[in-house]
């Protein structure tokens, strides 16, 4: 199930005068802005004005999925007790806004909680921006938010790590949920070493030194507050698991520089890539470190993936969320005969994450979201192991840039070669380090 925090807050100059609202749909995992919304209302009260974002904020996380998990988070006690039920609403404007609100998702997805002012930065900025907006007798826009530059709503994370605001965010749908961090091991460059492993020992990769967790009280999630002062590192609940991301060897379509998705032709390896998948194999046999094996459905991840667990003595296990994107009418195509064939098409992806290739493929944002949910999935099912992904181009650069924090551009300015490797460690703590992007030195 997908999760999303909502951050909703309303305003009124003048209570009642001009009013706006602002919301903002978070990633949980990442700390990513997902949407935003924000709209002058004309005269009305700060009650409605903040109804009226929470209904914003709600429909823009059904927009996203219809099956999420939501947390919400405001400022306003007023709405968060009367959506909790633990408040009656008594004003008669209140009572069809609550219900409104209601509608959108079923009761048992949403759970609400109470954040002081300065922890819902974010949509109070959005709605300020919708009131200034009003004034000069027009309505916001998206592209002349500025709320994304705000101060984050939940503290920091350790500097370099993945974002601002994540940690809290998941430890706060931990909370809501009665979730709790899991074991782990210590950790290494490509996770924990096998007994006698010297190869794994001289391969690890000393990280800095992070501040103790307190182990949390039984049912209760871990929390997740930076050190004082914003120095040093927050708590990361015992070592994490790391995900090691190989893409598959060479087809015949890659040498070509072809759109090779997961609507396409299903290519088998080349020659060229088989060679790949067993040098592959005996770096990752050396290394001693990889306990699972988990594979795109598509061909030539299988039989890369097979390549290497029939050298390390494991199962595959097929996982349908790690397949490549959907390049729809674009399959089998280079660039420049995309370009040539669909130029607007072309250029609106190039241009924004949502736009999807032409003739019913995948966007990048639908891929973030269905990659985002299956490394939820697999983190839940795997903590403190090391296990190998193997998989596809978009699919190891969303899970890197997620875990920078990099924003959706970074994806062109990635480049990840036929069977390299790459390794992102994902703490209990929400927080993710990247230990290795395109290493081919196997290769040479």
């Amino acid at each position: 199930m997908p999760r999303f925090v909502v951050e909703a807050d309303g305003g009124s100059r003048g209570n009642p005068g001009p009013a706006g609202y602002g919301a903002v749909v978070l990633d949980p995992a990442s700390g990513e802005t997902l949407a935003e919304r924000a709209e002058y209302i004309g005269v009305a009260t700060n009650n409605v004005a903040e109804y009226k974002g929470l209904i914003a904020g709600l429909t823009a996380a059904r927009d996203l999925a219809s099956d999420a998990e939501v947390l919400v988070r405001m400022d306003s006690k007023l709405v968060v007790e009367q959506m909790s039920g633990r408040w009656k609403i008594k004003h008669p404007d209140m009572k069809p806004l609550a219900a409104e609100a209601a509608r959108i998702l079923p009761r048992a997805q949403v759970t609400y909680e109470w954040i002081p002012r300065e922890r819902n930065k974010h949509a109070d900025r959005l709605a300020n921006e919708a009131m200034d907006a009003g004034k000069r007798g027009e309505q916001w826009e998206p592209s002349a938010s500025a709320a994304v530059f705000a101060a984050p709503s939940a503290p920091s994370g350790p500097p370099g790590d993945a974002v601002a605001g994540a940690a809290a965010a998941r430890a706060a749908l931990a909370a809501a949920r009665g979730i709790a961090a899991g074991p782990a091991e210590a950790d290494t460059l490509f996770g924990p070493p096998a007994a006698g492993a010297e190869e794994a020992r001289a391969a690890a990769v000393p990280v800095p030194s992070r501040t103790p967790a307190t182990a949390p009280a039984p049912g209760r999630a871990p929390t997740a507050t930076a050190p004082a002062g914003g120095q040093g590192w927050g708590p990361d609940m015992g070592a994490p698991a790391t995900f090691v991301l190989l893409r598959h060897g060479e087809t015949a379509l890659t040498p070509q520089k072809r759109f090779s998705g997961s609507g396409g032709s299903d290519p088998e390896l080349s020659p060229a890539g088989r060679r790949q998948a067993a040098a592959v194999a005996e770096a990752l046999a050396a290394r001693g470190t990889v306990q699972t094996v988990i594979s795109s459905p598509l061909l030539r991840c299988r039989e890369t993936a097979r390549a290497v667990a029939d050298r390390l003595g494991l199962d595959v296990t097929v996982e349908q969320g790690l397949r490549e994107v959907d390049f729809g009418a674009w399959e089998g195509l280079t660039f420049a005969e995309v370009q040539e064939r669909f130029p607007d098409d072309l250029q609106a992806w190039l241009d924004s994450p949502k736009a999807a290739p032409t003739g019913g493929g995948e966007s990048f944002a639908a891929a973030t979201r269905r990659i985002s949910a299956t490394r939820d999935r697999l983190l839940a099912a795997h903590a403190g192991r090391t296990v190998l992904l193997v998989t596809h181009v978009t699919p190891v650069k969303i899970l890197v840039r997620l875990a920078l924090g990099a924003p959706p551009e970074s994806l062109f300015r990635m480049e990840l070669s036929a069977a390299s490797l790459s390794a992102v460690a994902y703490y209990a703590d929400g927080n993710a380090s990247v230990r290795l992007l395109n290493d081919t030195a196997h290769l040479r």
